[in-house]
């Protein structure tokens, strides 16, 4: 979530990043215009986690993360 120029976790309310400042980590940002054949039809719906919370979150998962390596960092 993001208010007044910081990025918070919307898991578990950490502060993540911080507009003109070095961040305090990584963040999964997430968003999603939901269409016909939803029950959320017409809505956007977005949200950041911190890197411990997508941990979390991905390791509830039926089916594991594909993982690959890169040499290239954004």
């Amino acid at each position: 979530m993001q208010k007044n120029g910081i990025i918070y976790c919307n898991k578990c309310g950490r502060k993540i990043r911080e507009e003109g400042k070095l961040p305090e980590g990584e963040e999964l940002h997430v968003e999603k215009n939901w269409g016909y054949f939803s029950q959320k039809d017409g809505e956007i719906h977005k949200f950041d986690l911190c890197e411990a919370c997508y941990e979390e979150w991905c390791e509830g998962f039926s089916i594991p993360v594909e993982k690959e390596e890169t040499t290239v960092f954004v």
